[in-house]
């Protein structure tokens, strides 16, 4: 048989949102609603502002002045830069510092090699080595005979004291201070110890471990006690109450806030949509009406009409002063001379032999 409900245990609720959270989603959507839509339409028309500056103005205006600077600032800096520093810089470095820095060098490693290194090396090989070597023969024998002088004065005489006098002495002086040592304090010591110290440190322990004993339980049912009591019905419940009240706060304004958030954003495209459109049917079809209609057919007429023939009188002036520079400077400097055609290689025999060599 299957268990009843009452030998299962009470039944657990049903999962779902519970009475305070409907009760408090519905008054702080409302309220962030009305608090968040003014805040979403001035961010949207600040952004859609921002943009249409950036867009006409700032970037055009940043494009503007980059090419004044570097028209203006960084080619002709760049241009004097060359021409008055590294131009004459490369010069001087080239055809006078490098080579004036070559003979210079030349020179003075010459020098140098000639009235130093080969002397010097000529004073270590035949003075100083000999030398060097002489003195280092004397030094070895003469510290020979001073460490065996000094072991004869001061090593052997102390080794002697120490090991026929001072060492027997001191075994004899140590066994007797290690006997009156043993007697006198160590065995007295282990006795108060074992017959004294001992069980009057028990009896101590023994009487501390009952005073803590009948504290701790003094302490357990006096505070303890009532504090554990105190906490787990009255504090516990209480503190997982309002938390659970803050939670549910929290968690349903933050979640009010991106819906309201989404709305707002709905309703500023919304009323975004509407101004364009009105914006579109009050200015811009007009004109663009305009432009289509009048303008475009008047440019197409003046294009037409004034333009490309002043433009084929102004092609047309330009060749006939083109052509007529070109006579007058014909008829003061002459014709420009045409190129010599290369003479052809005729070959030419030599007398007296049958070969031929050309010309």
């Amino acid at each position: 048989m299957e268990p009843t409900g009452s030998e299962r245990g009470p039944a657990r609720y049903e999962p779902g949102e519970g009475c305070v959270t409907t009760v408090v989603r519905v008054p702080v959507r409302i309220v962030v609603l009305v608090l968040v839509v003014p805040v979403r339409l001035v961010w949207d028309a600040l952004t859609a502002a921002g943009r249409a500056v950036h867009r006409t103005a700032l970037r055009p205006l940043g494009r503007g002045l980059a090419w004044l600077w570097h028209t203006l600032v960084v080619a002709p800096l760049r241009w004097l830069w060359g021409m008055l520093v590294v131009a004459p810089a490369a010069w001087l470095w080239r055809y006078v510092l490098a080579p004036a820095g070559r003979g210079f060098g030349a020179a003075v490693v010459w020098l140098v090699r000639y009235l130093i290194v080969v002397p010097v090396q000529w004073v270590y090989a035949y003075v100083l080595a000999p030398l060097g070597r002489g003195i280092a023969w004397l030094l070895r024998g003469l510290g020979v005979a001073l460490v065996w002088l000094g072991k004869a004065l001061f090593v052997w005489p102390w080794v002697a004291l120490w090991r026929y006098v001072l060492a027997p002495a001191g075994r004899g002086i140590g066994a007797a201070v290690v006997w009156l040592v043993r007697y006198l304090v160590v065995a007295p010591a282990r006795w108060l110890r074992t017959y004294v110290l001992a069980p009057l440190g028990r009896g101590l322990a023994w009487l501390v471990r009952g005073l803590g004993a009948v504290l701790g339980a003094l302490v357990r049912w006096i505070v303890i006690v009532p504090a554990v009591a105190l906490w787990r019905y009255v504090l516990g419940p209480a503190g997982r109450a309002l938390a659970a009240v803050v939670t549910v706060l929290v968690r349903e304004t933050g979640a009010a806030l991106g819906h309201c958030w989404r709305a707002a954003g709905i309703i500023s495209r919304a009323i975004g949509r509407f101004l364009a459109a009105v914006l579109r049917w009050t200015l811009v079809a007009p004109v663009r009406w305009v432009y289509r209609s009048v303008l475009t057919p008047v440019g197409q007429v003046i294009r037409d009409g004034l333009w490309r023939p002043v433009r084929r009188a102004l092609r047309t002036a330009r060749e006939t002063v083109r052509q007529t520079r070109r006579e007058i400077r014909r008829a003061l400097f002459g014709a420009p001379r045409e190129p010599e055609p290369a003479r052809a290689e005729v070959p030419r025999r030599e007398p007296g032999g049958s070969g031929a060599r050309t010309l």
